[in-house]
C-alpha cells in the first residue's frame, strides 16, 4: 500500500488492508489510543520492513501520528508487488512529514473514501455478535470503486519532457484511477484543502488541458495523445471523443469556502469543460469533464452516491453518471431503439410481403389433371419448359399419374401388338396342313 500511497499513517494502512479490525472494540478511551490499538499490528509490520530497508519514519501528522514512507529499496519492492515499473512508481515521499503532511493524508483519505474497504466476515467466525453486524453493516453499505492496485498518486503529466524527465509547465496529479471493471476506465483526482484560490485551481487545469492535448509517437509509430501511450481506455464515439474526467475532492481545512470557490472556477475554466449543444443533449469533443465534490460527503456516501457536481449540470450525480454523458447515452438508446424497431416492422412488412406472394403462387399452381393434386416445383417448372406432352411426357400430370398413364399406354400397345399377330397364325397353320 505504501507503493501506492507513498506515505501513509498505521492507522491509514490498516484501514485499506484490515478493515475488519475497524469494527472491533479496542476497550480504549480515546481515539488516538483505540487507532493505535487497531493498527498495532501493521505497526509491528512496518518496524519489520523498516528494519530490512525497505520503510523509513516519515515524521508526524499535524495530528502527532508517526508517518511510514518506503526507502528506495522499498519502492523497487513495492514495483514488483504492483507490477509497474520503477519510472511509474513515483518519489519516497521523504520529508512528506516535515509540514504536518496535511496534503499527503487528505489525498490518502480520498483514496480511502474512494474504495471503502469492506470487512472479510470469514475472518471474523471468532468475533462477538455485535462486531459481525457492525462488519456486516458495512459489507451492505453502499460499496467503493477499484482496488488498491489501480491507484496511483503523484502521477506527473508533462507538457514538456518526457514521463520521466517531465519539463517546466505541466501538472502532477495527486491520484489517478483506473477501474474499467467498474465503468471508470481513467480518473484523475486532485486533493484540496481549500488553501488555493479559484485562479490557482484553473491554472491548474489548464496544465491539465496541456498535457491532454499534447501528442507524441508511441510504440507502433502512431501520433497518438500522451496519456493514451500510458492508460488504456476505450475508443470514444464519433463525433465526441472527450479528455479524460478530473474530480477536484475539496477538504475544508483552509480558509477557502468552496461554496464560493466552486462557481468562480467554472467561470474562469468554462472553455475547458462547457460542450456543444446537440438535439436534446451536449457533445464535449476535446473538452475536460471536471467533477467536484467534498471530502466529508465523500466519506459519508462513496462514489455511487449523488454527491458529485458536474461543471455545466445543476444537481448532484453519482460518479459514474456525473463522468459519463447520460443525455448522449439516452438519446443513443433511443435512437438504436428506433433502429431496432425500423428493423423489426421492415422485417415483418418483408415477411408479410413473401407469405402474399407465397400464397398468390400457390394460387397459380396447377393441379394434375388425373387426381387433382397440385404439381410440385419441380414438376411445375419442368412443365412451364416442356408444355408439349409426349410419349413419354404428360406435363398435365403429376410424377404418380404420368407413371400409370405411361404404363397403361404401354399396356394397351402390348395387346394391340398381340391382336395383329394373331389372325397371322391362324390362317397359316390350316393351309399348310391342307397343302401336305
Amino acid at each position: 500500500m505504501l507503493g501506492v500511497l507513498k506515505v501513509a499513517t498505521a492507522d491509514q494502512i490498516q484501514r485499506i488492508g484490515a478493515p475488519r479490525l475497524t469494527c472491533r472494540r479496542t476497550g480504549k478511551d480515546t481515539p488516538a489510543r483505540q487507532k493505535q490499538a487497531r493498527a498495532a499490528s501493521h505497526t509491528g509490520a512496518l518496524s519489520d520492513m523498516r528494519k530490512h530497508g525497505l520503510t523509513e519514519s516519515g515524521g508526524t501528522t499535524s495530528g502527532g501520528e508517526t508517518l511510514r514512507n518506503l526507502t528506495i529499496k522499498g519502492l523497487e519492492a513495492a514495483s514488483y508487488e504492483l507490477g509497474r515499473p520503477v519510472t511509474e512508481m513515483g518519489s519516497t515521499a521523504r520529508g512528506a512529514g516535515a509540514s504536518g503532511a496535511t496534503h499527503p493524508m487528505t489525498v490518502n483519505e480520498t483514496v480511502i473514501a474512494m474504495l471503502r474497504p469492506k470487512p472479510n466476515l470469514a475472518r471474523m467466525t471468532e468475533d462477538p455478535a455485535e462486531v459481525r453486524a457492525a462488519a456486516q453493516a458495512a459489507i451492505d453499505a453502499p460499496g467503493g470503486i477499484g482496488m488498491i492496485a489501480q491507484y496511483w498518486t503523484e502521477v506527473p503529466l508533462p507538457a514538456t519532457g518526457t514521463w520521466s524527465t517531465p519539463g517546466k509547465g505541466g501538472a502532477q496529479a495527486d491520484i489517478v484511477l483506473t477501474a474499467p471493471q467498474d465503468r471508470v476506465p481513467l480518473l484523475f483526482i486532485e486533493a484540496d484543502n481549500c488553501h488555493e484560490t479559484a485562479e490557482e485551481l484553473a491554472d491548474k487545469l489548464e496544465k491539465y488541458a496541456c498535457f491532454f492535448r499534447r501528442k507524441t509517437k508511441d510504440t507502433d509509430g502512431r501520433e497518438r495523445p500522451m496519456w493514451r501511450t500510458r492508460w488504456t481506455v476505450p475508443e470514444a464515439r464519433p463525433a465526441e471523443v472527450p479528455h479524460p474526467p478530473v474530480l477536484l475532492v475539496f477538504n475544508r481545512l483552509g480558509d477557502r469556502n468552496p461554496n464560493r470557490t466552486i462557481p468562480s472556477l467554472m467561470e474562469l475554466t468554462h472553455h475547458l469543460w462547457a460542450g456543444e449543444r446537440f438535439e436534446d443533449h451536449h457533445l464535449y469533443n476535446g473538452k475536460i469533464p471536471i467533477i467536484a465534490t467534498r471530502l466529508r460527503n465523500l466519506r459519508e456516501h462513496g462514489p455511487h452516491g449523488a454527491v458529485f457536481l458536474r461543471f455545466g449540470r445543476d444537481h448532484m450525480q453519482p460518479l459514474r453518471e456525473a463522468i459519463g454523458n447520460p443525455r448522449r447515452e439516452a438519446a443513443d438508446t433511443r435512437r438504436r431503439a428506433e433502429q431496432q424497431a425500423h428493423q423489426r416492422a421492415y422485417k415483418e412488412q418483408q415477411r408479410r410481403a413473401a407469405e402474399q406472394q407465397k400464397a398468390e403462387r400457390e394460387a397459380r399452381r396447377p393441379a394434375c389433371t388425373g387426381c387433382g393434386t397440385k404439381l410440385t416445383d419441380d414438376r411445375w417448372k419442368a412443365a412451364q419448359a416442356h408444355p408439349t406432352p409426349g410419349p413419354q411426357w404428360h406435363p398435365t400430370l403429376c410424377d404418380g399419374c404420368e407413371d400409370q398413364a405411361v404404363e397403361a399406354a404401354s399396356r394397351a400397345e402390348n395387346e394391340h401388338q398381340e391382336q395383329e399377330q394373331i389372325p397371322g397364325q391362324k390362317a397359316g397353320g390350316w393351309f399348310s396342313r391342307l397343302r401336305i
